[in-house]
């Protein structure tokens, strides 16, 4: 691990492993874990000779904790900062749930910079939270029991959302890694990403996708509801959805054997003109 700077001098642990790989790849995590999940593909990446590069989000996993930044504006570009700073160059870009949403605004803020291609993971978007016009999503009252919690029992918070996760059934060791994951963030950055989840609105940011794009999302998804990804294969032109009937939130680790040998699949397959 080392760290780089971003915006106002906030330090961001990045993970680089096998920098010598002939292709690339950056891991965007979710709310309100760290690059710490990616544990279980990380091996597979490598042994195709992927250079992995894993992003603790500020106020994430071994990143500093600012007072503020924490809009998707601010991550996305935190995320360019990055990738200018090791100058990659046709990688390809993932998020997983409020990762995914970061990296379509990182799309379109920054115009796709260096990306040949991109993976949504459980993505909360185009828009998280059900409003006027948009009877998608989840309530925002769902979101605000979350910030209630978080303010107040952060690590009952934790226990619960680490419950979420998986659908299919796992022991608890499994579940209490990822709650453990998730008391590694920072109090605040918890809250205000959590508000970010609540308000943000990424509708805009799908017509400026023009890579190819996977969705991956499993159909017992508590978290993120299935429709949204159905939402984000009608959006993105081109885009192509991998379901998982049995699998929930976590689909990277809920269904990993399937997940694996779909993602892989889709990182090989030879579909980068469009």
């Amino acid at each position: 691990m080392y760290t780089i700077r971003v915006r106002n001098n906030v330090k961001l642990a990045v993970y680089d492993t096998n920098p010598h790989g002939k292709k690339t790849i950056v891991l965007v995590h979710g709310w309100p874990l760290s690059a710490k999940i990616f544990e279980y593909q990380i091996p597979m990446l490598v042994a195709h000779d992927y250079r992995v590069v894993a992003i603790d989000l500020r106020g994430f996993g071994a990143s500093d904790a600012p007072a503020c930044g924490y809009s998707y504006d601010t991550l996305a570009d935190d995320i360019h900062q990055v990738v200018r700073a090791l100058n990659l160059r046709a990688f390809v870009l993932v998020g997983f749930s409020m990762g995914g949403a970061i990296v379509l605004r990182y799309m379109a803020r920054h115009h796709g910079y260096g990306v040949r291609k991109l993976a949504l993971l459980a993505a909360a978007a185009p828009r998280l939270t059900k409003g006027p016009g948009y009877p998608y999503g989840v309530p925002r009252e769902n979101v605000e029991g979350w910030i209630e919690q978080a303010e107040s029992d952060r690590p009952q918070l934790a226990e619960k959302f680490s419950r979420m996760l998986l659908a299919r059934p796992h022991g608890d060791a499994v579940k209490n890694w990822f709650r453990d994951i998730s008391l590694t963030a920072s109090g605040i950055a918890t809250v205000q990403t959590a508000y970010s989840l609540r308000d943000e609105d990424g509708r805009a940011d799908l017509a400026c996708i023009k890579v190819p794009t996977g969705i991956f999302h499993g159909e017992k998804d508590e978290v993120v509801p299935f429709e949204l990804a159905l939402l984000l294969e009608e959006g993105i032109e081109g885009s192509r959805l991998f379901t998982f009937p049995c699998s929930g939130h976590g689909v990277f680790y809920d269904d990993l054997e399937k997940f694996n040998t779909c993602f892989l699949r889709f990182l090989e397959s030879e579909c980068d003109a469009r």
